[in-house]
């Protein structure tokens, strides 16, 4: 996602124009039912050359700086918040490809966000080229469930068998890193295996079993980005390699999508996301499942 320039309003009688994406004007949706923020104005276009930038006008109380990291500091406000704008995002990325801004990216006048948008168009095309017919899909690589449990502890060893006792302490430490290893070797065999299928591909930080509600051991978290006639291609891949004895036995494989591609909208990355797609298209070449 990308970071733009962030003006606060100043104004708190009024409103403040709250920005969600940018999209091209050529193929910018109409706006009809998109509702957006509660209690704000209709959502709306804004022209910057080529560019169409999805505004709404929003109460500028509720989104001052003195109030607003207090309303998003509430885990309720801040989930009603961030579904409306992703609802937003949502609902342009159906038509047309989309760079989202982050959450409440405030301007104090349309003509700011016109501005700020207009300054950096050239990158803006850039990344909606890249995006155009394209969308984000997720694959995850967990532990197998039912891995063997850990021995209950044994009784503390007679100084005669100190040695075997060692031995064993090793002997099961030693086992428990070779299974960790084969499972991360499972882990990089698929993401080598379905970042072919892929444009560019990302890897993402593992999601903590215990935030996600429990379960397995995350070991790939990836975002691919993918042209939208290849989605099949992908899940046909996933379901390959699932049934893949040797895969299966360590790891469980989920894929996710599609969503609006936020891994793959950074202005202030595209250089590195060049090197990225070229590396790839080099590993798409020479890579053997």
């Amino acid at each position: 996602m990308i970071e733009p320039t962030v003006h606060h309003p100043d104004d708190e009688t009024g409103s403040t124009v709250c920005v969600f994406a940018v999209c091209p004007a050529s193929a910018a949706p109409g706006l009809s039912g998109v509702a957006g923020h509660t209690g704000g104005g209709p959502t709306r276009l804004l022209t910057a050359g080529p560019l169409a930038v999805v505004a709404q006008n929003v109460p500028a109380a509720d989104f001052a700086p003195e109030t607003l990291p207090e309303r998003l500091g509430d885990p309720a406000e801040l989930e009603r918040c961030a579904r409306a704008h992703h609802a937003v995002i949502t609902a342009v990325a159906r038509t047309a490809p989309v760079v989202p801004f982050p959450l409440a990216t405030l301007y104090l006048s349309d003509e700011r966000a016109v501005a700020a948008v207009a300054e950096r168009a050239r990158d803006f095309v850039r990344v909606l080229d890249r995006l155009r017919h394209r969308a984000e899909w997720g694959v995850k690589v967990s532990a197998a469930p039912g891995a063997p449990a850990p021995a209950a502890p044994e009784p503390a060893a007679a100084p005669a068998d100190g040695r075997a006792y060692l031995a064993r302490v090793r002997g099961r430490q030693q086992e428990r890193e070779e299974r960790q290893e084969v499972a991360w070797r499972t882990a990089e065999r698929v993401y080598a295996a379905v970042r072919r299928t892929a444009v560019a591909a990302r890897r993402l930080r593992p999601q903590d079993p215990v935030l996600a509600g429990g379960g397995p051991r995350q070991l790939l978290n990836a975002a691919l980005l993918l042209d939208h006639h290849r989605a099949a291609e992908l899940r046909e891949l996933a379901g390959t390699l699932a049934a893949d004895p040797a895969i299966a036995r360590h790891s469980r494989i989920e894929v996710t999508g599609p969503w609006v591609p936020y891994s793959f909208a950074q202005l202030d990355q595209l250089d590195q996301l060049d090197q990225l797609d070229q590396r790839d298209e080099e590993d798409r070449a020479d890579a053997v499942l």
